[in-house]
């Protein structure tokens, strides 16, 4: 193949570029997950690839987000587990083409906060055992046994995410096999495991204070989901130069070089499918269907089984029930905050900050369903421009903050059958009481940046439900209970023949779940253990590694 880096001038609309041409397999979604499927059958399969998104901008949660003068990440804060040689770098590097740099963040990835204190997550696990055991003197054994319980509960993640790629009768039977030990650890609460290892409450929101990643405070929680994250970060984390859109400009062409293509303001309003077989998606614009002889959603499983499928179709094979025993994920409100001066001028760290009023993680959750005025329950604040290398380039002179925060759908509900940009006063003066919350907490952990605002806008649980069409505008798919990882049918394969799943819902949340997912439906699809195939094929760089204020590839200075 042939690859170059792609442009906005790459994603047309659906409207204008109608399909006439036909393809091997249609992927509902540009997310990380449906990007990462489509890379892989076309690099390993020589398929032709169609993939269709809703949105005007593709991407998904890796889109990248622009006001005169600024740019925000949506999504992407950071990644862990990206050195050379890891799995989760040859992935990238395999669907990117190499085209993928990283910048580390640097010695600290974490910082948590409840109340007064502070605690720092080094990079390095031997740095991070060390650094905990100097916070709470005394909890050596538990530390010890807490580091000790991630590594054993990730000991059959292999095997766990194998069965699920294992098609029909045979991954029906040996999956969960493959999976009883890992399942065993997903069966249990965070607060469960980490309640038997010490007593010690404030160890234990520490420990816990990235649940933020996964969406679930410690009593509701799957230790399996706080495993993979925890572990996710151990060695450190990363940051894509140039900002999170590179994934798209790279990954695009590997698409396009098989063949394939990608279409922007092409929402699908159903899977068609024929004697039990999916045969192609029915375009939402104007009813035309598109045929293949596989289609992958990529639009969540509850998009897919509630109203993409036909209901009667989804009934006969017992979707609705199977849709019974998950919940969506938590919403969110983002607020992204320019300045007009540098990120080095403003003393912005590298390292992300989360915010806890107090070290009951349940407590804040519950009074923030009572209440919308309690106190928020999280804030994590990020700061994208001081993580770029490349950002001063983009943008002298400014920089960029995010600040999220959870928030419950029902908050919003009532303005939820109205149009985007178009929500009325009360609407707007409801934003921006939470914008200035989240601002006073952004100033208090950072003072010299009050009274340095320039611009500053909020996305509430509607902008996620208008822009990625999750129902209650959740961040993170279903949620990552232990309920969640008993259900079986979260798997690529479903009972509809051509019909697959890809995503955060196959695996896990974050980039590196959801595109681990694609791996998975990519190898069922293909029928071949891609993860193998993936380690010999890495594009090698020559290069040296994009650390914090290294030198740019000439691709990477020449992106705009």
């Amino acid at each position: 193949m042939v690859i170059r880096r792609s442009t906005p001038s790459d994603f047309k609309p659906y409207k204008r570029h109608p399909v006439t041409d036909a393809f091997d397999a249609i992927v509902i979604g540009s997310g990380i997950g449906g990007l990462a499927t489509a890379a892989l059958l076309a690099r390993y399969g020589g398929r032709k690839v169609l993939v269709l998104e809703r949105h005007y901008t593709p991407g998904g949660f890796t889109h990248v987000f622009r006001r005169p003068g600024y740019e925000w990440d949506v999504g992407v804060h950071y990644i862990g587990n990206v050195r050379p040689g890891s799995v989760l770098r040859a992935v990238f590097d395999v669907i990117g083409d190499g085209g993928i740099e990283w910048a580390d963040m640097g010695e600290v990835y974490d910082r948590i906060v409840i109340g007064a204190d502070s605690y720092d997550f080094p990079k390095g696990r031997e740095r991070f055992r060390a650094a905990m055991k100097a916070y709470f003197p005394g909890e050596e054994a538990a530390i010890d046994a807490y580091l000790a319980a991630l590594r054993e509960a990730l000991s059959g993640l292999g095997s766990f995410m194998a069965g699920k790629a294992l098609p029909g009768a045979i991954g029906a039977l040996a999956g969960p096999l493959l999976g009883r030990r890992t399942l065993a650890w997903a069966k249990r609460t965070t607060r469960e495991v980490l309640e038997g290892l010490t007593r010690n409450q404030r160890l234990i929101a520490v420990l816990a204070g990235q649940f933020g990643d996964y969406g679930l405070p410690p009593a509701a929680s799957s230790f399996l989901a706080h495993a993979m994250v925890a572990s996710h970060y151990l060695d450190g984390a990363w940051y894509p130069v140039g900002g999170s859109g590179v994934f798209v400009d790279a990954i695009v062409p590997v698409i396009q070089a098989a063949g394939g293509r990608l279409l922007i303001n092409a929402e699908v309003a159903g899977i068609a499918v024929e004697d039990d077989r999916v045969v192609g998606v029915r375009m939402a614009l104007d009813g035309a269907t598109i045929r293949a002889p596989v289609v992958v959603s990529d639009a969540g499983i509850v998009n897919t089984f509630g109203r993409l499928l036909p209901q009667d179709l989804a009934r006969r094979h017992g979707l609705p029930q199977a849709l019974a025993t998950v919940r969506p994920s938590i919403a969110h409100l983002c607020l992204y905050v320019g300045f007009r001066e540098s990120a080095q001028a403003l003393r912005l760290p590298k390292h992300n900050i989360w915010v806890y009023p107090h070290e009951d993680h349940e407590r804040s959750f519950a009074a923030l369903d009572r209440d919308p005025d309690a106190a928020l329950p999280m804030a994590f604040i990020s700061f994208p421009s001081a993580k770029d290398p490349d950002f001063e380039r983009r943008h002298p002179g400014r920089a960029t903050v995010d600040v999220v925060a959870f928030a419950p759908y029902a908050w919003f509900e009532r303005w939820q059958d109205t149009h985007w940009k178009d929500r009325g006063e009360e609407y707007e003066a409801f934003k921006e009481t939470l914008a200035q919350r989240m601002l006073e907490t952004l100033f208090e952990q950072l003072p010299q940046l009050r009274g340095k605002v320039d611009c500053h806008e909020l996305s509430t649980p509607l902008t996620t439900r208008h822009f990625c069409n999750y129902g209650q505008g959740e961040i993170y798919g279903i949620d990552h209970s232990p309920q969640r990882f008993r259900q079986r049918f979260l798997r690529p394969a479903t009972p509809i023949r051509g019909l697959y799943l890809t995503g955060q819902d196959i695996v896990s949340c974050g980039v590196g779940g959801a595109m681990m997912g694609g791996v998975l439906t990519a190898s069922a699809i293909l029928r071949r253990n891609l993860l193998s195939a993936i380690r010999q094929s890495a594009p090698r760089r020559t290069g040296g590694e994009s650390e914090a204020g290294a030198t740019l590839s000439a691709e990477g200075r020449a992106r705009a």
